[in-house]
């Protein structure tokens, strides 16, 4: 599930990045990775919620699109259903895409 709220000025977007509990089983960790993180798997863990949940919020520039996927435990990668859309990556997956066009 992907929530977007932009600033007034609308040159950055808070996109909070969340999988429900639903959307996990026995999980310790995720690790957001992207375009904005440098694919970095350290650099951008989601937060544990008492629900059950994983989250993070982050701050990215409006006027682009980014790919995105997420790593659980370190070993099996998600996609995002609620992305803006899925394409193709090298490895023969999907990456998800938050799109954040400039506002009008």
């Amino acid at each position: 599930m992907i929530n977007k709220s932009y600033t007034k000025t609308g040159k950055k977007c808070r996109v909070t990045f969340k999988l429900t509990a639903e959307e996990l089983s026995d999980v310790q960790n995720v690790q957001l990775l992207g375009d904005f993180n440098g694919w970095s798997p350290k650099a951008t863990p989601l937060a544990a919620r008492k629900d059950g949940s994983f989250s993070t919020t982050q701050s990215l520039e409006t006027g682009r699109e980014y790919r995105f996927r997420y790593l659980v435990d370190g070993k099996s990668w998600l996609s995002d259903d609620g992305a803006d859309g899925l394409v193709p990556n090298r490895f023969g997956d999907l990456d998800s895409v938050v799109s954040l066009p400039l506002p009008k």
